[in-house]
């Protein structure tokens, strides 16, 4: 595999910068990661973390150096995101538990699959047109509301997510693809501090006629300027794919090629996060949803 990989994340103007992303890659597979934590729950950026850190940690178990089944290990690994931070809040006696979105693309035998739950995107570029792009978890994406009806007062929540990580509902996603890579394509992931900023045709226009290491920084100032002072945070992870013999290489290019089976190298962070605890099946999970609710009526009760 080779590829040219460029990421950023700026805070825009929110008192903390709640988005993660990263990437890991071993000789045969590449897993791309964004997540953004979601305001009005508490220490939103923990969720993100921990989302990140969690799918990071199963990639390295599994990929050896391929993953057996793609599709399986990421069903697995939104699974095991959500689980983690409903441990964390768990661990922490939190009334409301941290919650994120997430979007993850896992490259293997020269094909990209991906998922998503939330607003956080994929877009999927090809010979000057955008391919595709995933859907946001709101109602307007979802078209279960429709923007030539919108009411004054359902306007203001067209784009409220139904779903998420660290939600007391499963959260709901799909696994899209496989997608067979062809030369030059471009893979973006972004949080909604970029997409709701910068129009598509933009977006798709700069990433189609930049490398990578100068769209990607190129549009988050873009949205930044476009939003203003009140701008969200802005995290773009863009690739461009490659193949050894037939482009010259880039700035920012990784060949996997040469790196020997068992060596893992990964961008993410090492830290709070302890294999040992992801252990919650869907049983689990269900108590433990339980326990967070009770704990919220008993809090109810006690302030009435």
């Amino acid at each position: 595999m080779k590829f040219s990989v460029f990421q950023v994340s700026r805070k825009g103007g929110r008192d903390k910068n709640e988005d993660r992303m990263g990437y890991c890659y071993t000789s045969s597979a590449a897993i791309f990661m964004l997540a953004d934590g979601m305001g009005g729950h508490p220490e939103g950026e923990v969720a993100a973390q921990l989302a990140i850190q969690a799918i990071a940690a199963l990639f390295q178990k599994e990929a050896k150096p391929e993953l057996a089944d793609v599709n399986r290990f990421l069903d697995d690994a939104v699974r095991s995101a959500h689980r983690h931070i409903l441990r964390y809040a768990m661990d922490h006696a939190m009334l409301d538990a941290p919650r994120s979105t997430i979007v993850v693309a896992v490259i293997q035998n020269g094909a990209l699959t991906w998922t998503h739950c939330g607003d956080s995107r994929l877009y999927l570029l090809r010979r000057g047109e955008l391919l595709t792009r995933t859907r946001d978890h709101s109602l307007l994406e979802q078209d279960l509301i429709k923007p030539a009806t919108l009411r004054t007062d359902a306007a203001a929540n067209r784009h409220v997510l139904f779903t998420c990580l660290g939600s007391p509902t499963k959260p709901l996603f799909a696994v899209e693809g496989p997608v067979n890579l062809q030369l030059g394509d471009r893979i973006m992931l972004c949080s909604d501090g970029l997409w709701s900023a910068v129009p598509e045709p933009t977006l798709v226009s700069e990433l189609l006629h930049k490398p990578v290491d100068v769209a990607v920084p190129d549009l988050v100032e873009q949205a930044l300027r476009l939003a203003g002072p009140t701008s969200d945070n802005v995290t773009c992870l863009a690739l461009a794919w490659e193949t050894p013999d037939e482009l010259p290489s880039t700035r920012g290019s990784i060949t996997t090629d040469s790196i020997l089976d068992g060596v893992f190298a990964s961008t993410v962070q090492a830290g709070w996060l302890d294999p040992a605890t992801d252990d919650l099946d869907d049983e689990a999970i269900e108590r433990s949803i339980a326990e967070i609710n009770a704990a919220i009526r008993r809090s109810a009760l006690k302030k009435a």
